[in-house]
């Protein structure tokens, strides 16, 4: 095959992909399509009465709006985000969403917006005794999770020995904690801080120095780098010109 015809078939390859990009469709259909599980305050939270609120959901709105469309909410959960992600196209995935390898296998992910390690909510009263690993990963800790997500996976992975009770709403979970029907969950460090303020029972430990490593991102899918590139600059440009801060305050109170 000479040099011509690979160039003809690389433009080939590249208009078809560009055909096919999310961006393309979104403009077109004047839709975007927005996994989210509706239940992970700060970030993402369906209300009693219906609709959503959240940074995260006030971001998808803003992200709509510069394509001149209108969100189409595809409802999810933690331990069916990535297959729902795939199956119903949902053109991004956001409400608090870490950045894993694993979610990396099957879709891309935007410039993360930070960093955001787990660390433990706890009684403020048992504050002392689960500062560490070792405090933690015993069988008498009594650990209460969300069922899938990368909470659940952060405890097999570095507290096998403790007691851990899968809980079926991530709403509610924290009051568990308060009525002394579990000892801890583990989380990430905005989540902590967030529902502490709002319990005052509650605190964060160590919320400046996480257990784990750990970044948010909004998920995309694989292989439309120009799907990816638009939703990298309309971040870049929602940071620099303060309305992701502006966002974030009004729910954490500061940027």
């Amino acid at each position: 095959m000479n040099k011509f015809v690979i160039s003809a078939a690389l433009i080939v390859i590249s208009a078809t992909a560009q055909a096919q990009s999310r961006l393309e469709n979104i403009t077109s259909s004047k839709t975007l399509k927005v996994c989210t599980t509706g239940d992970y305050k700060p970030y993402s939270f369906l209300r009693p009465e219906g609709g959503y609120e959240g940074i995260d959901i006030a971001m998808a709105e803003s992200l709509a709006s510069s394509l001149d469309a209108k969100v189409e909410w595809v409802p999810t959960t933690w331990k069916t985000l990535t297959p729902d992600f795939l199956a119903k196209q949902c053109d991004i995935a956001l409400g608090g969403v870490s950045v894993t390898l694993k979610r990396q296998l099957t879709a891309w992910f935007a410039q993360p917006l930070g960093n955001d390690g787990k660390i433990p909510l706890v009684r403020c009263e048992d504050k002392a005794r689960y500062q560490t690993i070792k405090q933690l990963n015993q069988p008498a800790v009594r650990l209460i999770e969300p069922a899938g997500g990368t909470n659940e996976a952060f405890v097999h992975s570095h507290l096998p020995a403790a007691s851990l009770t899968l809980f079926h709403d991530n709403v509610t979970i924290f009051q568990q904690l308060v009525d002394k029907k579990a000892d801890v969950m583990i989380t990430d460090a905005s989540e902590a801080q967030y529902q502490a303020k709002r319990y005052p029972q509650l605190c964060a430990v160590n919320p400046d120095r996480p257990m784990q490593y750990g970044e948010k991102g909004y998920m995309l899918p694989q292989n439309d780098i120009g799907w990816k590139l638009y939703v990298d600059q309309w971040l870049h440009l929602s940071v620099a010109t303060g309305e992701y801060a502006k966002i974030v305050t009004q729910w954490l109170g500061k940027a």
